[in-house]
């Protein structure tokens, strides 16, 4: 089986009788809350999904990030992980000092062991990881908006989240175990933000022609208005699977963790995440983590090209579409009949139909999907 990044995964939980004096001591030490976002981040460190990191970042890390794409051993890694405070709480926290962290209800999350404290440039952040400073992107505006310094240091797990989709949350150990109890030497990953159409099922099935099985990885957490609903984007997955997936070939498991739509970066973080989850390989379409026009439709194709060392083998897909002369799903190099011939998979079209209370034609989706997304009252995001 591949090996994680960096050669080692990361378990930062605290169980038994160190949970209990984790919890003793917690009562006395300074608290920082945590919005949902960087609850995520936290549980995604202590439980090996972002290995090798074992908290967050220091400012020599923080740099060699943001400047080379790299941490400072020269393993790959692009996104900034940070966790920002306001200069008053900061001032009040001592270098080697315990902080606990808690979420949004005030229940204790994690213990951070600080290391350090360092200020930042909010817009160095953005242009560099973004390529933009406008504020319209939504990764800038969130970077507008954070505060002024950055805490670093190990941090340990005291109590995981509860989710309603917790028969759908496995960790990184947990997966290598479930794969190879399936005898899958290769693994494919497919990350997703929707609810499955034709056009998705073609990718996944393509690649799966190429690996033992594939993972639908699923991104859940807050989501901008329009979107579908989590437990919408799972049910339709289930009922995909259930019609026309070999069971013993296809699994789907969520990762609980914020889109940044950094593209190109992005996408490597993905692949990243998806390695230390056991995954061989990871399907990168057009547009990756893109949002609206900053980046070029393959430039989270191209990136793959600075990273040889990366070790999971990414899979490219360009536009593909359902041609009515074929009859089937196809690509630029698979058609020869003109654009007039083909029906586009666009996501904005599928949902218009949906929201008129329709079922798409079955060259976009599945009836059956359909149907179980028309059975939600209200399946987006108000």
């Amino acid at each position: 089986m591949i090996q994680p990044h960096g050669g080692k995964l990361v378990n930062r939980v605290l169980q038994g009788d160190e949970k209990e004096k984790a919890l003793e001591k917690a009562q006395l030490l300074p608290s920082l809350k945590l919005n949902f976002e960087l609850v995520s981040d936290v549980e995604n460190i202590t439980f090996g999904v972002f290995s090798p990191l074992e908290g967050f970042m220091t400012q020599r890390e923080y740099q060699n990030v943001l400047n080379h794409m790299r941490l400072p051993n020269d393993l790959p890694w692009p996104i900034p992980i940070i966790l920002d405070a306001e200069r008053g709480e900061a001032d009040k926290l001592n270098i080697g000092q315990g902080v606990k962290l808690i979420n949004e209800s005030d229940q204790p999350v994690a213990l951070l062991h600080l290391e350090e404290k360092y200020e930042y440039d909010k817009e160095e952040l953005a242009e560099k990881v973004f390529k933009t400073t406008d504020a319209t992107h939504p990764g800038v505006a969130k970077i507008n908006n954070m505060k002024d310094v950055l805490l670093a240091g190990k941090i340990d797990l005291i109590q995981e989240s509860p989710t309603p989709f917790f028969k759908y949350k496995l960790k990184p150990r947990e997966t290598r175990v479930l794969f190879k109890e399936k005898g899958w030497r290769t693994v494919v990953g497919f990350q997703t933000r929707n609810t499955p159409h034709i056009g998705h099922e073609y990718v996944q099935k393509t690649a799966l022609t190429f690996t033992d099985g594939i993972f639908v990885n699923p991104v859940i957490g807050r989501k901008k208005k329009g979107d579908f609903k989590d437990e919408v984007i799972l049910a339709s997955y289930d009922e995909l699977i259930k019609n026309y997936y070999l069971k013993e070939r296809a699994v789907v498991v969520i990762l609980q963790m914020e889109m940044r739509y950094a593209g190109p970066r992005e996408a490597i973080f993905h692949a990243i995440i998806r390695k230390n989850f056991g995954c061989t390989h990871i399907i990168i379409g057009r547009d990756h983590a893109g949002v609206g026009n900053y980046y070029h439709p393959y430039a989270a194709q191209d990136i793959f090209g600075e990273f040889p060392d990366l070790e999971i083998v990414p899979l490219f897909f360009k536009s593909f579409s359902f041609c009515k002369k074929c009859n089937s799903v196809v690509n630029e190099k698979t058609c020869p009949h003109p654009p007039s011939e083909h029906i586009n998979f666009s996501g904005t079209k599928i949902r218009e139909i949906l929201i008129q209370g329709k079922i798409p034609s079955p060259e976009l989706m599945r009836p059956e999907v359909a149907k179980i997304i028309l059975s939600y009252d209200n399946p987006f995001v108000e």
